[in-house]
């Protein structure tokens, strides 16, 4: 059997190859007109590739299927049962296929949020640590908002002839989730950032929005970290 050369190359410590992050957004949803219907599966996977990119950690590609809470209906969206099923069995392959231990996954989707609730029972039946990172979602704000629009322009995704359209929530309701009455009515997070869109609108700043995928990534980093000292 060849013998692998596990300290080569730029890695953080040859451990790191115990280690695997994956994306995990949402590839059917509207974010307005300025941004396509992939954009939290975008964000998600360049997180994920650029702190795979940076600490050595294998980069498994991203789970496809993804949750929404009942309320919101802005795309097309599967059951935490059936996210839950989709990512033990990409995690199950991965960890067959390359001698993985650990996980990290890079959430960019808040309808995801309750797949925490799962990680114990897929830990347990993978016998994989695994860690949930949702910094992008708790720091970009609004559905469709500044936050994204930013990220959406130094990613190259976004459509800045449609910008002056992506504050219109009348006719783009999903912007800030704006138009979602019951989950304005359910969520406080929901309500302030819908609030914020409505007084507010939306603006570009590419600064911003690199800044903000630098913290995710860093985020990210130090979760690889975390998961070598386990």
């Amino acid at each position: 059997m060849v013998k692998l050369r596990y300290d080569a190359g730029n890695i953080i410590n040859p451990n790191v190859h115990k280690i695997g992050i994956i994306a995990l957004g949402s590839h059917l949803e509207n974010h307005g007109p300025a941004l396509p219907i992939d954009t939290d599966a975008k964000i998600a996977a360049y997180i994920a590739l650029q702190a795979s990119l940076e600490s050595g950690a294998k980069f498994l590609g991203i789970i496809y299927p993804a949750h929404e809470l009942e309320e919101i209906k802005h795309g097309i969206h599967y059951s935490l049962e059936e996210l839950a099923k989709n990512i033990t069995k990409t995690l199950k392959s991965a960890k067959q296929y390359l001698n993985l231990e650990k996980i990290v996954i890079v959430n960019a989707h808040g309808g995801n949020l309750p797949l925490a609730i799962c990680l114990d029972k897929i830990e347990e039946k993978l016998q994989l640590d695994i860690l949930l990172n949702n910094t992008i979602i708790e720091n970009e704000g609004p559905h469709g908002g500044s936050g994204e629009i930013s990220m959406g322009k130094v990613l190259g995704i976004l459509d800045e002839e449609e910008l002056e359209n992506q504050g219109n929530i009348r006719k783009f309701g999903e912007v800030g989730l704006s138009q979602f009455t019951e989950a304005r009515k359910n969520n406080p997070n929901i309500e302030e950032g819908a609030s914020e869109i409505e007084n507010n609108g939306v603006y570009l700043d590419s600064n911003y929005g690199q800044q903000l995928l630098n913290l995710a990534i860093n985020a990210t980093l130090l979760d690889v970290e975390k998961l070598l000292d386990y």
